[in-house]
């Protein structure tokens, strides 16, 4: 296994109790508790370090799905014709359970744990794994499930070879981690496309048909899998929306007014888990009642307080261009945009229209703010640059009215100030929930 965190421990856990002989090497620093784990199992690791021989003498490697095929080691694997693969596709050569695959540049968490809490409220007997949830090599030890929701990365699809989902989501393609793939827009659709290579007559494509990366690649290839076209504009497709409402081919009309989540890209996230729960049979009703008890992830358009008639909004997990002009057109009131970060060739010019059209005031929020604030100055008057997220909300608060909504979007990542998106979006609460309090506490003693 190279890479000993949930992936790599998980995928180590269960070589173990099929009786392979595991030897996990982690180039960096093993977190405590995985190492208790491996230490309990009986697994031989090392950490800060690659034993080249050793790995080398492996019949399969496991690869954790952040490290690059690019590193010295996965690249003496391959040229010795040494089998790497991601945990995923380990996993699901031990396991009969049906797979329900999700992938996406945007929208991936969102639709992942609506379908599978869909499922599970349903009565269905579900797991969740992927990037959310616990390791899915650790829960096929036990393999007390049916079904499997899995979000999937392209870093993760990459790793596939075998793997076969009853159901696969493709919610978006835009461009996103090009460093990983070379600069090449081709490269990291055909890491997509990833999903459906192994889909036969009796499975399932759910795919978002208006994206014209994702209708290229279809043309691209031959399909025996059933189609599913959702869509914000096609009423020929498996599911549409058409104002408010969306509507299924089978008949079900839901308002999207009846659910907790907001904006069009949420409505191809719930149009496209509702027609995997329909495949797997959940009735309209339980559909409904699963849509009204949704809790979704945090930092993903969540609301965080409201501060005199000004509502704050967290969405720290809108790290590209493409989420923010979702979380753009969520709302019709005027926003105080916080964005920033580290950008990673970002195209202002594609949210441009929506920035005019909504944004009264945007805060800069990074060490390096130059190419937001030359994309955006003459659009913007009220414009201000900080690298302090207290600074920024209450920057923000100053440049909003009552009825205006102050959202952190931030178009970019997070490591030049934070330790990663969820760091930023705590950070942005906490301080939001702060100001609050001053309110507050100005109120009384007034």
């Amino acid at each position: 296994m190279l890479g000993a965190g949930e992936s790599g421990t998980g995928a180590a856990l269960l070589a173990k109790a099929k009786g392979y002989d595991v030897f996990v090497s982690d180039n960096g620093a093993i977190a405590t508790k995985f190492k208790e784990q491996l230490q309990e199992a009986g697994i031989r690791f090392e950490e800060n370090q690659h034993s080249l021989d050793t790995i080398l003498a492996s019949h399969t490697v496991v690869k954790s799905p952040g490290i690059p095929d690019k590193v010295e080691v996965v690249g003496k694997l391959k040229t010795k014709g040494v089998e790497v693969i991601d945990e995923v596709e380990f996993a699901s050569r031990f396991t009969e359970a049906k797979f329900i695959a999700i992938t996406g540049t945007n929208g991936k968490t969102t639709t992942t744990l609506l379908t599978y809490h869909l499922l599970k409220s349903a009565g269905l007997n579900v797991g969740l794994a992927g990037n959310v949830g616990q390791s899915l090599a650790k829960q096929v030890i036990k393999d007390s499930f049916d079904f499997y929701v899995l979000e999937l990365s392209s870093f993760q699809l990459d790793g596939l070879t075998t793997f076969h989902p009853h159901i696969s989501i493709l919610l978006n393609i835009t461009p996103d981690h090009m460093d990983r793939y070379d600069y090449s827009l081709q490269k990291y659709c055909d890491s997509k496309f990833r999903i459906t290579h192994n889909l036969t007559a009796e499975n399932h494509f759910i795919n978002f048909s208006d994206n014209a990366l994702i209708k290229e690649g279809i043309a691209q290839r031959e399909f025996t899998a059933t189609m599913h076209g959702v869509s914000l504009q096609d009423q020929d497709c498996t599911a549409y929306l058409n104002g408010e409402v969306m509507y299924f081919e089978d008949g079900l009309e839901i308002s999207q007014g009846e659910t907790v989540l907001r904006g069009p890209h949420n409505a191809i996230n719930m149009m496209s888990a509702i027609t995997a729960a329909r495949i797997l049979g959940v009735s309209e009703k339980d559909i409904r009642d699963g849509l009204k008890t949704f809790k979704n992830a945090a930092h993903r358009l969540e609301y965080v307080a409201t501060i005199n008639d000004v509502s704050f909004i967290n969405d720290s997990k809108a790290t590209n261009v493409d989420s923010v002009k979702y979380a753009l057109e969520s709302f019709s009131e005027p926003l105080v945009w916080i964005a920033g970060g580290i950008d990673k060739g970002n195209d202002y010019d594609l949210i441009m229209e929506s920035v005019n059209e909504k944004v009264k005031a945007l805060v800069c929020l990074g060490k390096d703010n130059s190419k937001l604030r030359e994309a955006f100055h003459k659009e913007i008057i009220n414009l201000l640059e900080t690298d302090n997220m207290k600074t920024a909300v209450r920057s923000a608060m100053d440049y909003a009215q009552a009825n205006d909504v102050v959202l952190l979007s931030p178009a970019c990542s997070s490591f030049d100030l934070f330790k990663n998106y969820e760091d930023r979006g705590n950070q942005f609460k906490d301080a939001v929930i702060e100001l609050k309090k001053e309110f507050e506490n100005k109120s009384s003693n007034q």
